[in-house]
């Protein structure tokens, strides 16, 4: 019987206050689909920096030595913590490499063989740039090594904008949350007021707290649940038909981890969190309240 009255309660209370339950849907919808596209995005733009991150690499031009000395060097360079490979570019290849990149225009300069043989290390894509730093000093000092080269000022650069991006998601996220629980907060408490008498005459006869409170948190959840679908349906609006159409580059925006179904399942259930936490608080609150007082 207990269970019912519940659900039946939480349901009513849509009617009871529509204008309040409108408010509170739409605010978790809008804070929702936000933090959806949100995510998305600094997904998309942390992949970015990771790819142009992998393309970062060390070149260590060598002066003329031999094969051994060659394969020494390589090994000693494989076995540096940040570095992941090591790639051989004998002085034929970096000839082929600039006339390919330069056409025949640069055929002729190929072949007078100016071009140093080198060794090119891949580093880890989580390496930061003071261990590669580190790892540059190192090697300019082995004999045979005539110049290290990488780009320190991309790397500095991608470093920062990915935090920036961690750092600005995280807050705006945040505040959305804060926001959006503040809203659903008031609604609950609008609701609770508008059945104050009943919540008085329960309380005569005995029900607990626990009990008046269910059928707020399970109104809550509904209207997370309304929300996050709602939301869900917008995004899909979104990056299908808006964000193609006003900037086609951003039309193939990858969902993160590549699975569409993480992103929008995430989205129910923290609108289905979000729903509850605000309804348990303000409920908690303010029908503690009408206990004090009366």
């Amino acid at each position: 019987m207990s269970t019912k009255y519940v659900v039946k309660e939480s349901f009513a209370g849509f009617k009871r206050a529509k204008l309040a339950a409108f408010t509170s849907v739409t605010a978790l919808t809008i804070s929702v689909l936000l933090l959806g596209v949100l995510a998305r995005f600094a997904f998309s733009a942390m992949e970015i920096g990771q790819t142009m991150r992998a393309d970062i690499d060390v070149e260590v031009f060598l002066m003329d030595m031999d094969e051994d000395r060659i394969e020494t060097l390589r090994a000693e360079f494989a076995a540096f913590e940040p570095v992941s490979g090591v790639n051989y570019i004998s002085k034929d290849s970096a000839a082929a490499i600039f006339q390919k990149e330069f056409g025949t225009e640069g055929m002729s300069l190929a072949n007078l063989a100016f071009l140093p043989a080198s060794l090119k290390l891949q580093i880890h894509d989580e390496a930061e740039t003071q261990a590669i730093v580190e790892i540059v000093g190192r090697i300019e000092g082995y004999r045979g090594v005539d110049e290290v080269t990488f780009n320190r000022q991309l790397l500095e650069i991608l470093e920062d904008r990915m935090q920036l991006v961690i750092s600005a998601g995280g807050g705006i996220g945040l505040l959305v949350l804060f926001t959006a629980l503040i809203l659903v907060f008031n609604t609950i408490r609008l609701t609770i007021y508008a059945k104050r008498g009943l919540i008085k005459a329960m309380k005569l006869v005995g029900a607990t707290n626990g009990f008046i409170r269910r059928p707020f948190q399970l109104e809550g959840v509904l209207q997370g649940l309304l929300a996050g679908f709602i939301a869900i349906g917008l995004q899909w609006i979104i990056f299908r038909f808006v964000v193609p159409y006003y900037i086609p580059q951003f039309g193939l925006l990858s969902w993160p981890f590549e699975k569409w179904y993480y992103l929008t399942g995430a989205m129910v259930l923290l609108a289905i969190v979000m729903g509850y936490f605000g309804s348990s608080w303000a409920s908690r609150k303010f029908i503690r309240e009408s206990r004090v007082s009366n």
